[in-house]
Parts: C-alpha cells; sequence; structure tokens
C-alpha cells in the first residue's frame, strides 16, 4: 500500500506540474486551479474506496479524478479540449467525469459535490447497494447553505456519505479565521456528524481515517465528516503566476511547503523503488500528452452535442 499511495501522489503532483506548463503554452486554455501539495488527501481517500462507490469533486479536481483511476492521458486532453478527453472536451478542467469508474463529476459551484453525493449515495442506498460516497469540498464552502443541507439530510436519513473537508487554509484569498466562525469540525457536529481533524499531508494517515468512515458508512451508520488539513503551494488558480498575489507571504509559503505529501509517503520506499515509481511516472505522462497533443478539438458544428446522457 505504500508504494501504491506514493505512485498516487507521485502521479498527481507531476501531472498538475505538466498541466501548468500546458497552461503557460497556450495548450490548455482558461487556466487550471492546481491540487499541488494536496495530494496526500485525494489518495488517501480514493485507496479506501471500493469499486463501486461513487465520488464528487471540486473545481480543484484532477488530483480525486487521478486518484480515482481515471486514464491521464484522457484528463490531459479534457483540459486541453479534446475530442479524446474524458467528456470529449467539453468539461474541461472544471467538470471532468467518469461515471464508469464512480466519478460523478468535478463541479465548478462551490458546495454543490456535497448535495450531490449526498442525493447519490441515498440513490444508491435505495437500490438495495451497499455503496459509499465520498465528497471533497474546501474550507470556503463550509458556509455555502446547500452544503449544510446536506449535512442535515445525511444526518437525518444515516445517508452513506464520507464529507471530507480540504483545509488549506483559504477560500481563494481569504483565510479560514476570518471567514468561518466557530470550528470547521463543530459545524458538521452541530448535525449529530461524527467529526475528526487528519492530517491531510500524510496519505497513510488519511487512508486510515477514511477507511473508518468509509466501514461506518457501509454498514449503515451514516456520515462520517474529515477535516483534512493541508497547504495549498500553488496559485488558487493559474491567473495569479501573471498577477503575482500577495495576500501570503514568503515565509507563510515556506513554511506551508515544508511538509510535502510526495516526500512523506516517498519517505517510506526505498530509494529503488521509489526511482522506480518516479520513471513509471513519467512514461506515463510523457505517452499521456503526446495522446492529447495528437488528439483533434471537437467539431465547431457539434458544439450542442452531448448536452444529454443519453448522447453519450
Amino acid at each position: 500500500m505504500s508504494t501504491d499511495l506514493y505512485r498516487t501522489v507521485r502521479l498527481i503532483r507531476r501531472f498538475e506540474e505538466r498541466a501548468i506548463e500546458f497552461v503557460r503554452s497556450g495548450e490548455i486554455v482558461g487556466g487550471i486551479h492546481p491540487y499541488v501539495g494536496q495530494e496526500g488527501i485525494a489518495a488517501g481517500v480514493c485507496a479506501a474506496l471500493g469499486p463501486d462507490d461513487v465520488i464528487t469533486s471540486t473545481h480543484r479536481g484532477h488530483g480525486h479524478v487521478l486518484a480515482r483511476g481515471a486514464n491521464p492521458a484522457r484528463l490531459m486532453a479534457e483540459l486541453m479540449g479534446r475530442e479524446s478527453g474524458l467528456n470529449k472536451g467539453r468539461g474541461g478542467s472544471m467538470h471532468a467525469a467518469d461515471f464508469s469508474l464512480g466519478i460523478l463529476g468535478a463541479n465548478a459551484i462551490v458546495g454543490a459535490a456535497g448535495s450531490i453525493a449526498t442525493g447519490a449515495a441515498w440513490a444508491l442506498r435505495q437500490q438495495g447497494k451497499d455503496s459509499v460516497a465520498a465528497t471533497f469540498f474546501g474550507d470556503g464552502a463550509m458556509n455555502e447553505g446547500m452544503l449544510l443541507e446536506a449535512f442535515n439530510l445525511a444526518a437525518l436519513w444515516q445517508v452513506p456519505v464520507v464529507f471530507v473537508c480540504e483545509n488549506n487554509g483559504y477560500a481563494t484569498t481569504m483565510p479560514v479565521a476570518s471567514a468561518v466562525a466557530g470550528s470547521i469540525t463543530g459545524r458538521a457536529r452541530a448535525f449529530g456528524i461524527p467529526a475528526f481533524t487528519v492530517d491531510g499531508q500524510d496519505p497513510e494517515k488519511v487512508l486510515e481515517a477514511t477507511s473508518t468512515a468509509v466501514a461506518r458508512a457501509r454498514a449503515g451508520k451514516g456520515p462520517t465528516f474529515l477535516e483534512c488539513t493541508t497547504y495549498r503551494f500553488d496559485a488558487h488558480h493559474t491567473f495569479e503566476h501573471r498577477t503575482r498575489l500577495t495576500y501570503r507571504s514568503t515565509e507563510e509559503i515556506t513554511t506551508g511547503r515544508s511538509r510535502c505529501p510526495v516526500e512523506i509517503q516517498g519517505a517510506r520506499l526505498t530509494a529503488a523503488d521509489r526511482a522506480a515509481v518516479d520513471a513509471e511516472v513519467e512514461s506515463l505522462l510523457e505517452a499521456a500528452a503526446g495522446i492529447a497533443l495528437g488528439s483533434a478539438h471537437p467539431d465547431p458544428a457539434a458544439a450542442l452535442s452531448y448536452l444529454y446522457a443519453g448522447e453519450i
């Protein structure tokens, strides 16, 4: 498992770094929200899920999609708006989905993923399945009414959902202390949901906490809330690379970067094993980039195609 977790965090890190390069070269238009620094959460949560479980994601969702097993080439092509993308280039960075893997989609609306996951988990349970939903959202979503409504229904109906708050300290540029009254875990506990704070920089700690939450949900005991503390190493959005915002000090960024999930997990492997995984990831992403760049752009005449599920 240590090697698998390292492979996942390394894949996400290098995928995001390659994606940033493609933003700068213009192959990815409009920019992305980099997941650099938060890889341990996606890796740990998704490693605890079974094949019939589902996830919902956020505007910063590439890591979740990759950790759940999406094809890196198809995800890269989606970011580039190419026909070979996960959603034929129509979804882009903030709406990547793969229903065959239980990835119900990234979502650009803050807090919406929690509502969708709660509904999906409830529906699957009504069908007699023991599937669990895991939903990711940031600290900024803790002030969104739709997420709090999801907490209420999940607790009331004992819905098998794991709420994962990726607390990176900022909602865009707004510090948590300036936006969230009380505590983040306290919001969930107010609905009777067991809530725990986890070191999101350590993939194994995230896996352990999520495994307990998933087992509890699968046993019919309802939702669990995990606040995974983390730090966003890069910009909120690549647009910041040009605007040079100064809401974080150099000292803060240096301190935040000092605990890197890739390094934490990599230290658990031998040097030889780590080098082998690194080489494997580089080869995979080189091939993925080639496939994405070689894929066609959608035909403008088909701009209104694939608006409905039945067309896929």
